[in-house]
This record gives structure tokens, sequence and C-alpha cells, in this order.
């Protein structure tokens, strides 16, 4: 590791997160909810949304210059809160930064494993499905689990643009969830941060069937590790929000997802 990349760890350093948009604050929220005392930073990539759409040469550019950009704000950890740049190229850039790096699908695969189920069914971006991490990680530590993977490409269009309740968007959603319920899963993995936006659509075209949203496990997962490494900070921190463009679109759908309300959004240019 080069000098220059050191960084000096204390607990007052934020923890990073980053997607292409909103989907990764249905990770942040539950890990500010345990862990609501920490320095947090979030970046939303909205000018490169959606990376289900991205080649792994494109998600691996975009993701160095967000990390590079966590270096210069000191970050202690970061997690990787998009199944898509965990899925593509987490395993290229795990080992080349002075920071814990947090992949949603790696750790909470490992747990996903552990349930009682025959068959798994995974939602995901095309990204996700093509690089087959889900299937591969899952079957490490369980190879008896069935697991069937099908791509919902136009679903993160459906949340980052506020259209969850429209006629056409539902009709959507309805096309992949019985697309998946062909092969009788025992349970659905949301395997895009985006998609717990969807839970009640899903649930009514599924029959109210399990759903499993892996950040739960993931949070969890980050809390200990975090603990273990005595890196918990225990005084009142704060949050700051970045994006790549459209700041305003952001905080629109922030609002409504999370609550977010006069906190200020910067704008990065390239």
């Amino acid at each position: 590791m080069q000098k220059e990349l050191k960084i000096t760890l204390n607990t007052k350093k934020p923890i990073a997160f980053f997607d292409s948009g909103v989907g990764g604050l249905t990770v942040y929220s539950k890990l500010k909810k345990i862990l609501p005392n920490e320095n947090y930073i979030y970046f939303g990539d909205t000018k490169h949304m959606p990376y289900g759409e991205k080649t792994p040469d494109e998600l691996l550019f975009y993701s160095k210059k967000i990390l590079d950009f966590f270096i210069q704000q000191n970050a202690k950890a970061v997690v990787m809160a998009c199944n898509t740049t965990s899925s593509v190229i987490y395993e290229k850039i795990k080992d080349k930064y002075p920071f814990e790096i947090y992949p949603i699908v790696q750790i909470a695969c490992k747990k996903l494993a552990e349930l009682n189920f025959s068959k798994i069914g995974i939602l995901a971006t095309n990204a996700t499905v093509n690089s087959n991490v889900y299937k591969k990680e899952i079957k490490k530590y369980n190879p008896n689990i069935e697991v069937i993977q099908i791509a919902c490409p136009e679903w993160v269009k459906i949340v980052e643009s506020n259209k969850i309740n429209e006629p056409d968007s539902k009709n959507k959603i309805k096309e992949k969830v019985d697309e998946i319920m062909l092969h009788k899963p025992d349970a659905l993995v949301l395997g895009c941060t985006h998609y717990p936006y969807l839970t009640d659509i899903i649930k009514n075209f599924s029959n109210n069937h399990l759903l499993i949203d892996p950040a739960v496990y993931f949070v969890e997962y980050i809390k200990n590790n975090l603990q273990e490494k005595q890196l918990l900070e225990d005084a009142k921190g704060e949050e700051k929000f970045y994006v790549s463009s459209n700041p305003e679109g952001f905080k629109q759908s922030a609002r409504m997802f999370y609550g977010l309300k006069e906190l200020p959004i910067v704008t990065l240019q390239d």
C-alpha cells in the first residue's frame, strides 16, 4: 500500500456509503438505526444510474472515483450498498484501499445459505444476474440450495422516477414476479437495494410470499465487525449527502423513501 493512501483510523471518521441513487438508503437507514452516533457520508452516483446496465469496466471506473473521494474524506469504512458493484467489481478492488469495504452480496449470502430453504429466488439487476455471484456465494456455503435468478432491469428506474404506483410500473413488476414464481421458490431475495421500496407491490403478486432484504443481515455484520475493531463512535454524529447529478431529484426521492428533509446535498462534478 502506498504511504499516501494510508489513513489513521479512529472512531470519529465517517462510514461512507455508495450506490447509483437512492437504493442504498435502504441499507443506510438500517445501519443508522442501530448505529445512530456515527458520522456518515452517502454518495449517490445519479449521473450514471442505473448501474445494472453498465459494463464491468464502467462500474470499476465509477467505483474507483467514488472510493478515491472517500479517501479524501478520511472514511474509516466503506459500505458497498449496491448489489451490482458488489457482484461485479468487489473482488477487483477489495484489497486496494486503506479502509474496510463491506460488499452486500458476499456478506448476505453466507446468512442466506444458513436459512432452511431448498430453493431461493433472486430478483436483481442484469449485471448482478449475469455475474452469477448470488448463486456461487450461496452454494459455496450450502451446495444443496437451488438458486433461481431473474433480472428485473426496469425496476431501478421505477423507483428513481417515483413511479412505483403507476399501472405500467405495476405491470412490469408483476411480469417479473410471475416469472420467478413459476419456479416455486421458498423465498424471494430482493437482490438490489432499490427493490425494498417495491415490497408491498411484490407481496401482492407473490401471494405474500416470504421476501428477504439482504440488508437486514448486512448491517448486523457491519456493526459487529466495527465493534470487534473498536471503531464504533459514541458521540452524536452527522450525515452528509453527495450526488453526481440531479440533486433535486435525489432529494425528492430521498424525502419520500428515507425522510431526508432539509439537509444539503452537494453535487460533485467529474
